[in-house]
């Protein structure tokens, strides 16, 4: 096969002497079998005709090789993610709750205060029997070594698991390899139980349905994708999981109030007599705005629809707003520290070091070590803004000298990895591509659950770091197998 690992790298699929690992063996025979460009232009076209989409209707880069995980191995990533799932979520309720992670002097207030994505209006309102963060997406990392780090966490709205859904609908039929993944689509099912159990714990049958004929509530509770629509990035996303999940996508524009309940106007309803408005109990939050109050502790346009319901118990809004205080750059450095102070446990997965670069010793450390750190800014998103100093060149190293002094709330230094690679075909032939993983975890009271492998995320360049598809990455279909 036409195929060199990348020298300095971990190759996913190929060892360090350019042997096959054993449990790529049948994907690598039955590519063997096909005509590669031919086998790309085929699953390229599969995903187009299911209108499988990134940002503004662009076709989302497929690449028909799977990333495969022996079973063994995804038993160790599952239980930690899980793990970091639940102490993720344990930090928001305590964040808007008793904050005594900052009492206990487990993390820094300053994290809290500098936090972008902390929301006032929320404090007193999240309830343990509905996890804030139902969805938590993890951006995990293979160094040199073999080991897997997590990069990121993800729990604003972490995105993804529909194209997870839709790639494992068209490889392995495309491929062909004479090997059974284990199978994903109970992720759906774990997703939609989880709304149903967020839902608020209340007598439905005292909240009839405004200009309804009939009462809903022993349908059990209503729910709805929050999006802005078309003009939405995951705008498929959104869709896909509507018609899987069985419940409608809304905007905020089709949204109104009344006696603190929500409730949803749907043009196509409006010809149906009695029911002109739903009932929203549960609204799984796939929105980018994301602020309920302005600097001054006034509602948003948005606090102004929402608060009402939220404040009096009538709704749920998953992931909650104020989430992303806990996907915050800065936070990603004490997970660790929160899984020891909530579950009092050690960590099962390991995390990029991170420098709180508002604490005088690990600035100067990461000042000292500039060159070789990458540095992010801490409320950015899909790779924005990154600097990757050891491939920079002066002048940018210089500028991320002076944004570290002048403003080191703003920014996170990190150690930086070298992502390993996976062959992807390229020109209708194989060549090593960076790749990293994003699992999936579904929260709920009653315990968490992942779907097997995720989603892989893969760098397009031969020489590109970012998988992120806003930045031109691309996305590979990802296998559990046995071993």
């Amino acid at each position: 096969m036409d195929y060199r690992p990348a020298s300095g790298a971990h190759d996913e699929a190929f060892e360090p002497g350019g042997a096959p690992r054993p449990h790529y063996a049948p994907v690598l025979h039955a590519l063997a079998q096909h005509d590669l460009a031919e086998l790309s232009e085929r699953v390229q076209a599969a995903c187009a005709a299911r209108d499988v989409t990134f940002g503004d209707g662009q076709p989302l880069t497929v690449d028909p090789v799977p990333r495969i995980l022996e079973s063994d191995e995804w038993s160790v990533l599952e239980a930690g993610v899980l793990q970091r799932a639940r102490a993720l979520n344990a930090f928001l309720l305590d964040v808007y709750g008793e904050q005594r992670i900052f009492e206990q002097g487990a993390a820094p207030r300053h994290l809290l205060h500098t936090a972008s994505g902390y929301e006032p209006r929320m404090r007193g309102l999240l309830d343990p029997a509905a996890p804030p963060a139902m969805v938590v997406g993890l951006d995990l990392v293979r160094d040199g070594g073999g080991a897997m780090l997590v990069l990121e966490d993800n729990l604003r709205m972490p995105s993804g698991a529909a194209y997870a859904l839709a790639l494992r609908e068209v490889v392995p039929a495309a491929l062909g390899a004479e090997v059974e993944p284990a199978p994903i689509c109970g992720y759906v099912e774990a997703l939609a139980d989880a709304l149903r159990a967020a839902a608020p714990d209340r007598d439905r049958s005292a909240h009839p349905t405004p200009g309804g004929s009939t009462d809903q509530a022993a349908a059990g509770p209503t729910m709805a994708i929050l999006s802005a629509g078309e003009r939405s990035g995951a705008w498929f996303e959104h869709r896909a999981l509507a018609r899987a999940l069985g419940v409608p996508v809304v905007t905020p524009n089709e949204l109104t109030i009344a006696n603190r309940r929500l409730f949803a106007r749907r043009e196509e309803d409006s010809s149906k007599t009695g029911h002109r408005r739903r009932p929203i109990d549960v609204l799984y939050r796939r929105l980018d705005e994301e602020r309920l109050s302005d600097a001054e502790g006034r509602p948003t346009p948005l606090g102004e629809l929402l608060l009402p319901p939220l404040e009096a118990g009538n709704l749920r809004c998953l992931n909650a707003f104020g989430a992303g205080v806990a996907d915050d750059k800065l936070a990603h450095a004490y997970v660790e520290r929160m899984i020891r102070f909530y579950l009092e446990e050690e960590p099962l997965l390991r995390s990029v070091r991170s420098f709180d670069l508002c604490e005088e010793a690990a600035r100067e450390e990461a000042l000292d070590r500039l060159e070789e750190l990458t540095l992010k800014p801490r409320h950015a998103f899909g790779g924005a803004g990154v600097a990757i100093l050891p491939r920079a060149g002066e002048e940018e190293r210089q500028r991320a000298r002076d944004l570290v002094r002048r403003r080191p709330q703003d920014f996170v230094a990190q150690e930086t990895i070298s992502l390993s690679r996976h062959p992807t075909v390229c020109d209708g032939r194989l060549r090593p591509r960076r790749v990293d993983l994003r699992p999936f975890a579904v929260c709920a009271a009653g315990g968490a659950t992942a779907m097997p492998g995720g989603l892989t995320r893969f760098a397009t360049g031969a020489d590109a770091s970012i998988v992120n598809s806003s930045k031109g990455g691309g996305c590979k279909d990802t296998w559990v197998v046995e071993r």
